[in-house]
């Protein structure tokens, strides 16, 4: 059975940070390309940042310079280092891993970004 957990998130004041970790299980992780989207209410689910089995990174241009993603292959999981963040970050972050036609989502960690 293939799992992907999400967790970190929470409720952060503008400007402040949280770190987001996505533990894999059931699938060989260090193969996968992983990645982080988000999604608030009524609108689709968005590309934040994905890393690939060799370390290439993606981000978002809203997230450039801001966010970090990176994983550790021998604790299967992929992080993401959120800083300065804003309101307009606030959502439902997923984690995410692909290989070929294998695609597989996590259930989803809350970031609130509010004063």
């Amino acid at each position: 059975q293939v799992q992907l957990v999400e967790s970190g998130g929470g409720l952060v004041q503008p400007g402040g940070s949280l770190r987001l970790s996505c533990v894999g299980s059931g699938i060989i992780f260090s193969i996968y390309y992983m990645g982080w989207y988000r999604q608030v209410p009524g609108k689709q689910r968005e590309l934040v940042a994905a890393i690939g089995s060799g370390g290439i990174t993606n981000y978002a241009d809203s997230v450039k310079g801001r966010f970090t993603i990176s994983r550790d292959n021998a604790k299967n999981t992929v992080f993401l280092q959120m800083n300065s963040l804003k309101p307009e970050d606030a959502a439902v972050y997923y984690c995410n891993g692909v290989r070929g036609s294998y695609v597989y989502w996590g259930q989803g960690t809350q970031v609130t970004v509010s004063s």
